[in-house]
């Protein structure tokens, strides 16, 4: 029984010292590139709808200084159930442990948990955080929660998800629109290589009500269009991330298509579900399959080549900036602040794998999810 103990405390420390090296080893990151739109804008519009209306500069986010006290923040994430909330966990824990503030993250249980977030929503309203960090499920239905915290006084910024409230003090997101035609340009540009005269593709993109999927969807739709070959986008099979659901609508685009299907566009918990199906179906050869964004897991199937390519939009960048804006703007330190930061995409094949630099959109690999950072906890 000693030894049990002994096995399981050491475990723990082993632990907790991957995870301190992870947060240690990225303490500090270089200025990251970012677009910032100021007015005039088109008021309750999308993020994109805002690039296109708005002053928009073009500069670099520089890490804020380290807090004058230990400001609470709360941060509402859709769910934790794949690795691109993982990386975002990371973003807000990791900068919350080098400025001193507080940050607890309250996910939710999925898309599909509407209620929930709302629910989390009050519950750090009524605990009267410092500011709330949200990554809104719906486009609109989150917009009446984020007006209730404005009139109680805390400032409500938004994280990677986007939608249409006007009464947000900050966006930090990227162009949604700009992860559909990053994937489709590249689907592109590789059916040409492959010598094809037309190309058809399936789209797993993830929620219908979710601000990034429409963005997706819309930039896949606007990629095709402007194709120098022939794009038919032969089905948009929408649902949550989840594994399971994902699997099932591949196999679903599977069955009704086989063959006729080059490229599957998915989202991070879509893309690596379709593996098997599209295994399964023996057409791993035929269908490549392409990622709207990167997660530390699309990063190894892409170096496998299980999965074709990815869009990025810099999970973990998006994280470190809103907590820093949320931060300089508690202390004072903001003289302009733009109404939205758009962080600048990425993309990853094998082309540029081996010099991608990925501490600007995953966690490291010792990581482990932590949802609570409080500075009077450390020893």
């Amino acid at each position: 029984m000693t030894e049990h103990k002994g096995s399981a405390w050491l475990g723990l420390c082993i632990l907790f010292f991957h995870a301190a090296t992870a947060f240690s080893a990225d303490a500090r990151f270089d200025p990251i590139p970012v677009y910032s739109i100021y007015p005039p804008i088109r008021l309750q519009g999308s993020a994109d709808e805002e690039l296109a209306s708005g002053h928009v500069v073009q500069g670099h986010f520089a890490m804020a200084k380290h807090a004058s006290r230990p400001w609470r923040i709360a941060f509402l994430f859709p769910h934790m159930k794949d690795p691109y909330w993982i990386g975002c966990s990371y973003g807000v824990i990791s900068e919350a442990r080098r400025l001193g503030i507080r940050a607890d993250i309250f996910p939710a249980e999925g898309y599909d948990d509407l209620i929930g977030q709302l629910r989390k929503m009050d519950e750090a309203i009524a605990a009267k955080y410092d500011a709330i960090v949200i990554s809104p499920i719906s486009m609109t239905a989150n917009n009446s929660s984020i007006a209730k915290a404005r009139m109680r006084g805390i400032p409500v910024f938004e994280l990677a998800n986007d939608s249409t409230s006007r009464d947000l003090t900050l966006k930090v997101t990227t162009s949604l629109k700009g992860m559909g035609i990053n994937a489709t340009r590249w689907v592109i540009g590789d059916a040409e290589k492959r010598g094809l005269k037309t190309v058809n593709i399936a789209l797993l993109p993830g929620p219908s009500d979710a601000g990034w999927v429409k963005g997706e969807v819309e930039g896949t739709l606007e990629e095709a269009r402007h194709a120098p070959i022939r794009v038919n986008i032969l089905d948009i099979q929408y649902g949550d991330s989840d594994r399971i659901i994902q699997s099932r609508l591949a196999a679903e685009l599977l069955a009704r298509y086989g063959r006729k299907i080059d490229y599957i566009l998915g989202c991070t918990g879509c893309a690596p579900a379709a593996r098997l199906p599209v295994s399964e179906a023996k057409l791993k050869g035929k269908i490549r399959i392409v990622a709207y964004d990167l997660t530390r897991e699309i990063a190894g199937l892409v170096r496998s080549g299980e999965i074709s390519a990815a869009a990025d939009t810099k999970g973990v960048s998006q994280a470190r900036v809103v907590t820093d804006a949320a931060v300089n703007f508690l202390e004072g330190r903001t003289k302009k602040m733009p109404k939205t930061i758009l962080i600048e995409l990425g993309l990853v094949d094998k082309s540029n794998d081996a010099s991608y630099q990925f501490n600007t959109s995953i966690a490291p690999e010792a990581y482990a999810p932590v949802l609570s950072y409080h500075p009077e906890g450390e020893k």
